[in-house]
């Protein structure tokens, strides 16, 4: 009925970014309907101009270690720059960060527990399975971010709704290049993030981390749209 609170708003804002995953691959029937539900996304003009990449096993594995090999190495290769201002965004992104380390007891001046953050980081978090989200230089690429975006997200709340779990991990797009040669993937194919996914491990301390999000008073504009926001 309209109006009325429908599960897809439990799993909404259910959904957690867990940072250790257990072992455990999933079942390729719960795989692909993940990606048959991603791919109903919507996009602009209906381009669709997602290519997605999955990486278990032993693909996973070795993909990761030329991931080490690479931050090792100082071989960062974005397609995309990055970066979070002076002001708000920066904030949020240093509390993150903070509540992370906090939750994994690593202390801010422990900088070998912060490099072995970031490499976990690299190696998926221990998640069985990864998912690259490739996309083609179209105009200036923000139209096609967005729908990568709109896919993205699809993929998480499924996973959600499956009793799964995902993170997406745009760290996997600061070394491009070592992705893209791996997986063979052609120099116009640009990648924006990648996915991390397979079972929460329920025993880990950083997965009980809750982040926070602002009310939508502060980030919503209401024009002739009254008693919307009125609740505290």
């Amino acid at each position: 009925m309209p109006g009325t609170a429908s599960p897809f708003t439990d799993i909404a804002r259910s959904r957690r970014s867990p940072r250790r995953f257990l072992p455990t691959a999933l079942s390729p029937s719960d795989i692909r309907g993940v990606l048959e539900d991603a791919q109903t996304a919507p996009s602009n003009s209906n381009t669709q101009p997602w290519t997605v990449h999955v990486v278990s096993g032993a693909a996973r594995d070795a993909l990761g270690t030329e991931l080490l090999r690479a931050e090792e190495e100082g071989r960062t290769s974005p397609d995309f720059t990055d970066g979070y201002g002076e002001g708000v965004y920066l904030e949020r992104s240093k509390a993150l960060g903070a509540s992370v380390y906090r939750a994994r007891g690593v202390e801010r001046s422990d900088r070998r527990g912060r490099r072995a953050a970031v490499r976990e980081n690299l190696q998926v978090y221990g998640a069985p399975h990864a998912a690259f989200l490739f996309m083609p230089a179209l105009g200036d690429g923000v139209r096609t971010a967005g729908d990568i975006g709109m896919y993205a997200q699809n993929f998480l709340l499924s996973l959600a709704a499956r009793g799964l779990a995902g993170i997406p991990q745009t760290v996997l797009g600061v070394y491009v290049d070592t992705v893209r040669e791996f997986l063979g993937v052609p120099s116009e194919l640009k990648l924006l993030f990648g996915i991390s996914f397979g079972m929460a491990d329920p025993a880990a301390p950083v997965n009980t981390l809750r982040t926070e999000r602002v009310p939508p008073q502060r980030s919503v504009v209401l024009h002739e749209t009254p008693g919307v926001l009125d609740r505290p």
